[in-house]
């Protein structure tokens, strides 16, 4: 992730948000009987989570 990235996703509510939209998404994908879209929105919440919350380093000091 470059600085410019990394700065933008430091609030900690950006991260909250655009997590949960993926998975509203997926959610919404799913109920309405389209799995491919599920799919890739379910890899996308997914993505999310590894690289906003278990890898992500809120003590870099990225300026």
């Amino acid at each position: 992730m470059n600085d410019a990235e990394q700065n933008f996703f430091r609030p900690k509510w950006r991260r909250v948000a655009i997590t949960i939209f993926c998975a509203g998404w997926s959610a919404l994908e799913w109920l309405t009987g389209n799995p491919f879209w599920g799919v890739i929105f379910t890899a996308m919440f997914f993505y999310c989570l590894w690289k906003y919350w278990y890898t992500f380093d809120e003590n870099s000091s990225a300026e």
